[in-house]
């Protein structure tokens, strides 16, 4: 799948937050990439084959 810096993408599994949203915004790539919960704004820092693992599609 091709997704770049800034883009929004849908992950197979919710954010164990209040919004339980499945949207997140890609806001670090490299080695490992770094995604902002769209519902309550905390970061989690994934491998990019963990990433790829749980994306499911992009959004924008």
């Amino acid at each position: 799948m091709n997704y770049k810096l800034n883009d929004k993408v849908l992950l197979k599994k919710p954010h164990p937050c209040v919004n339980r949203t499945k949207e997140f915004q890609i806001i670090r790539m490299g080695a490992d990439i770094r995604i902002k919960c769209l519902g309550c704004g905390k970061t989690i820092l994934l491998s990019r084959e963990e990433f790829e693992k749980r994306l499911d599609k992009v959004i924008s």
